[in-house]
């Protein structure tokens, strides 16, 4: 039997861990459930979406923020969302429809990682 598998929480990796919580507390509205300084490390939560964030260590490769993709969020009311963040946040494209049935958009974190937020379409 295989496993199930869960939700995906993903590890953003970043050398401002600091200005890195605070974006996604402050701006997105997530909550820090744990930090550790020692380990440079953060869990973040908002309703069901997780991420974790940390320092990349001695055995990590790591230059600079980079991610060949995006992280994509689906949420139950993209209308609001986009009039919070669409004057808080470097725009990637803005709020539109898309004919994959997807009323969508799209921003920067403060590292330069893109977070696209979208809601399906109601036929």
């Amino acid at each position: 039997m295989m496993a199930r598998f869960q939700p995906i929480r993903p590890m953003i990796w970043t050398n401002e861990l600091d200005e890195t919580i605070g974006f996604y507390v402050t701006v997105l509205g997530f909550t820090c459930e744990e930090y550790n300084t020692e380990w440079g490390w953060a869990a973040l939560q908002k309703d069901k979406a997780e991420i974790m964030l940390a320092k990349p260590n001695e055995h990590t490769p790591f230059e600079k923020p980079m991610f060949t993709g995006s992280f994509y969020i689906n949420v139950d009311d993209v209308d609001a969302l986009w009039n919070i963040l669409k004057d808080k946040c470097r725009i990637c494209y803005e709020i539109g429809d898309f004919e994959w049935q997807m009323r969508e958009f799209a921003v920067y974190d403060n590292n330069g990682y893109l977070l696209q937020f979208g809601q399906e379409i109601s036929k």
